[in-house]
């Protein structure tokens, strides 16, 4: 194992989303929050990886909430899945960004 690979982490991060043209959310949605598990040797440069990720994909990114690492959520007592993990372990093992839900955001106003 190199000394890169064994840097890498992988970041739980909260991604919200404004509207872009071609962002693939709902007509009628104003916007989204999208659960992302990013690598990264920290959670700065998970984040950068993700909202350039994003914007690719015609996303636009607003803010982003970091909620750490497994570790660091476990020591908090987050309750999670072994499907959750799993994509982490993903994440990790492909120097990725995965994308584990995407939810739509509509005005309850409109």
């Amino acid at each position: 194992m190199s000394k890169k690979e064994s840097r890498q982490k992988v970041f739980t991060l909260l991604v919200e989303v404004g509207r872009n043209e071609g962002d693939g959310l709902p007509e009628q949605a104003t916007g989204g929050a999208l659960m992302c598990y990013a690598s990264g040797v920290d959670e700065a440069e998970a984040v950068r990886e993700t909202v350039a990720i994003l914007k690719q994909a015609d996303l636009a990114p607003l803010d982003v909430s970091g909620y750490g690492t497994l570790d660091e959520r476990l020591a908090e007592g987050h309750d999670i899945s072994d499907d959750e993990k799993a994509l982490m372990q993903r994440a990790l093992d492909e120097n990725s960004v995965i994308v584990a839900q995407m939810t739509p955001f509509f005005d309850d106003n409109a």
